[in-house]
């Protein structure tokens, strides 16, 4: 039974290995996180917007994945121009990888409430190892940095939403010694919307696509609610992966703060290795009053 629960460790690794190698890290509660994958979405919350996440995937096993990123977007003086800056830092034992990238978006409307941004994304990604010398037990380790870019598109109004983006374009491979990772182009599709259930409760279905060369496709599709403006609870089940079911729980502090908290389960045959996955976000966005914004929608996405 050790021997079997070692393998199975081993493998749960190995299979993390090759999917960060080919594809960026995911979230469950990417609905709020939308900047980290598609730059069109830069600016368009209508003032700062800062996103800090943290997700420990498969917590209790050693060397597990841990992904945090910050996010800073914000539309500028001209509406139709956002900028912003993620940086994500991806752990995997005694690898690491950083993507910093800035974003820029414009956008043009397409009726009174329905709006087309298209996004560009550029930056660099470092991937990192670092090794104990067999000789003296000392710290090695190398580091090296690719550039890359992206590109978005992103339709939405005040009640739905559409984007398709590829946030990392190039193809980069690094394979110094024994080190290799590459670096695989990213497709993301996603859509969400908003349905009055009552006038206290809203609910928000939305679903996420990844798609790469040399990795199978997930699909992340998410049932939501809104209740008072103020507390958002939901379900998310994911396909074609080891954490096939996920659910999280979002609270508006104040009106500037948010924070949240979402719990991944492993699938069935390999619960017993991990506790779970476990994220938290926290957003911060200055809601500074204008007369203009008297009859403004409130912004669900």
């Amino acid at each position: 039974m050790k021997a079997f629960k070692t393998f199975a460790v081993l493998l749960l690794l190995f299979s993390c290995t090759f999917s960060g190698a080919q594809q960026l890290p995911q979230f469950t509660q990417y609905m709020f996180n939308t900047i980290s994958i598609n730059p069109a979405y830069a600016g368009s919350r209508e003032t700062l917007s800062v996103t800090a996440l943290h997700r420990n995937q498969w917590s209790g096993l050693d060397g597990n994945p841990e992904t945090t990123t910050v996010s800073v977007h914000t539309p500028l003086k001209n509406e139709k121009i956002g900028v912003g800056l993620s940086y994500i830092r991806d752990d995997l034992g005694f690898e690491n990888t950083n993507y910093v990238y800035g974003d820029f978006s414009y956008t043009v409307p397409l009726s009174y409430n329905v709006n087309l941004s298209f996004g560009l994304k550029g930056g660099f990604t470092s991937y990192s190892k670092q090794d104990a010398d067999p000789l003296d037990g000392a710290e090695v380790g190398l580091t090296v940095y690719e550039p890359n870019f992206g590109a978005g598109a992103y339709v939405s109004s005040d009640r739905w939403y559409v984007g398709l983006s590829s946030p990392r374009i190039l193809n980069n491979e690094v394979a110094q010694g024994e080190f290799e990772s590459l670096e695989r182009t990213n497709y993301f599709a996603i859509a969400g919307l908003v349905i009055d259930l009552s006038l206290d409760i809203k609910f928000k279905p939305s679903v996420l696509s990844r798609f790469v060369n040399g990795a199978p496709a997930t699909y992340d599709a998410t049932a939501g609610f809104l209740f008072y403006e103020k507390f958002w609870a939901g379900a998310t089940y994911r396909f074609n992966d080891l954490s096939n079911f996920g659910a999280y729980m979002d609270y508006q502090v104040t009106k500037d703060i948010r924070i949240g908290y979402a719990y991944d389960l492993l699938s069935q045959e390999i619960r017993g290795l991990s506790s779970g996955t476990h994220e938290v976000i926290l957003i911060f966005e200055p809601r500074l009053a204008k007369k203009t914004d008297l009859y403004k929608s409130p912004r669900y996405f």
